[in-house]
């Protein structure tokens, strides 16, 4: 391998200090935008003169605070490079390799014109080598040349923050993709002088693909597909590195009248995210991280290998959703996460009520405290999330569908009859006149063969064992063989 090869390949390690850093009020500099502006040159540092700062680490979604300083300082990094078997989603898991024991690595922060002195450690339990590459850095592969490093080894660079902004920083070892989709990626955010605008909260959100055997939560330990990536069909598209990271009890927090800062970027390596909260504007966007920001924007790019900020004021409570409003990532591969804001109404503002269940699918404020509820004794059967998540929306919370519309679920005579064709009517979905105790109707269902073999096998069991319905379990292996039977897509997507 030529050594420019061999100096893409690096070991970053996150060991330092692991100081958690809560996503609290964070005073980072003036009230108001600052003006356009050319920054000015930095002046010549001498490093012996410099006060030495050891760098906190945070696991996301937390934000290091602001460096509060007026001047120069030598920062010191520590960044271990770990790989880590753990969930992917509920019952699936992966390996992922990793900066610190997260995805994304921890926020480095800095100062412009601050040096920065980075320490890469690399696990001895490592099967990999690995290094870094930080977006930050002005010289040879942003530190990738300098950082290769081999399990149970550790290395040592130094650069200078030159340029403000918010940057990606990333393994480099080749091969360079499957180090990236494995979760080797983070945040490096170079403050100006005079720091950012003020906010009460700050929070730290990375977009990731994660390309596995398994479709998306396929149960079981999942493997790296190479065959999948390079074809740029990610089984995952999620946020902080597994589905569901940002919902449930790790939603983020606010409160009305507060401002809130999402430092946001996107490890990828493939795609490209669009990034939204659903119910909000962005009063001011960092577009990809730099310093000229825009105002009152509803949806911001984020390339992959990218960053963006997003500030905005939250006027009234309730549930707001992240999401890349690439939809079908979103509701069917994993980009969807929570901000949760507590405070009085204001029905100046908005007076209707908050988000549908439905819409939230199995992320949803009910199920969540259905599966929370499990803890205190209360259980939640196998496959009722999925009904509630997916197929109440049409057919009811009650089963009892909307009369000439939607057909019953419950008591159904229709589901009862035929256990093959139930299976075969969710993962084909169904169109035309049926009759369903007596009622025609005569519409049109969608396939939902993203579903997988199990999510099938327990709704269709809880539907068939609720609701006044009698019949027995659908298994994973009847709706594996239901879906080997049908009909290949053609490559327009058509039967």
């Amino acid at each position: 391998m030529r050594p420019i090869a061999l100096s893409l390949l690096a070991a970053v390690s996150l060991s330092c200090s692991q100081t958690t850093v809560p996503a609290h009020t964070h005073n980072t500099g003036p009230a108001a935008p600052p003006a356009e502006r050319e920054a000015a040159p930095l002046a010549p540092v001498a490093e012996a003169e410099l006060p030495v700062v050891q760098h906190p680490l945070a696991a996301p979604p937390a934000v290091p605070p602001p460096t509060g300083r007026a001047a120069p300082a030598k920062v010191v990094v520590n960044l271990e490079v770990r790989e880590v078997t753990r969930p992917i989603a509920d019952g699936a898991t992966y390996t992922f390799w990793t900066f610190g024991g997260t995805v994304p690595g921890p926020m480095i922060r800095v100062r412009r014109g601050d040096l920065v002195e980075m320490h890469l450690q690399n696990h001895p339990t490592s099967t990999m080598p690995h290094n870094i590459d930080l977006h930050a850095v002005t010289g040879p592969g942003g530190g990738a040349t300098s950082t290769f490093t081999a399990p149970g080894h550790q290395t040592q660079f130094t650069f200078r923050a030159l340029n403000e902004g918010v940057y990606v920083y990333h393994c480099a070892t080749a091969p360079v993709g499957m180090h990236v989709a494995n979760g080797m990626y983070g945040l490096i955010a170079v403050e100006p002088e005079g720091g950012w605008p003020r906010v009460d909260r700050e929070y730290y959100v990375m977009q990731g693909e994660f390309y596995t055997r398994g479709n998306y939560r396929e149960p079981g330990q999942q493997p790296f597909d190479m065959r999948r990536a390079i074809d740029e069909d990610p089984a995952y598209v999620v946020f902080n590195g597994r589905d569901g990271a940002l919902t449930g009890a790790g939603s983020l927090n606010a409160r009305v009248g507060e401002s809130v800062r999402l430092f946001v970027g996107n490890g990828g390596p493939n795609l490209v995210s669009s990034f939204h909260v659903i119910g909000e504007i962005f009063d001011r966007v960092y577009p990809e991280g730099g310093s000229r920001p825009n105002t009152n924007v509803q949806t911001t790019l984020v390339p992959a290998g990218g960053s963006a900020i997003a500030d905005f004021r939250v006027e009234i409570p309730g549930t707001f959703i992240l999401v890349d409003h690439s939809l079908f990532r979103t509701f069917h591969k994993g980009t969807l996460g929570m901000l949760r804001v507590a405070g009085p109404e204001d029905g100046l503002v908005y007076s209707g009520r908050e988000v549908d269940e439905a819409y939230l699918g199995d992320q949803s404020p009910h199920v969540a405290s259905l599966q929370r509820g499990a803890a205190d004794g209360a259980t939640l059967a196998p496959g009722e999330a999925t009904f509630i998540g997916t197929c109440s929306a049409c057919h009811q919370r009650n089963a009892a569908g909307l009369p000439g519309v939607f057909p019953p679920l419950a008591a159904s005579d229709y589901l009862a009859a035929d256990k093959t064709r139930a299976i075969r009517t969710v993962l084909a979905g169904v169109s035309g006149p049926i009759t369903v105790n007596g009622q025609p109707f005569n519409g049109a269902m969608p396939p939902l063969a993203n579903l997988t073999d199990h999510e099938v096998a327990d709704v269709l069991t809880y539907v068939r064992s609720h609701f006044d319905n009698h019949g027995d379990a659908v298994t994973t292996a009847e709706v594996a063989a239901v879906r080997a039977s049908l009909a290949a897509p053609s490559p327009t997507g058509h039967p």
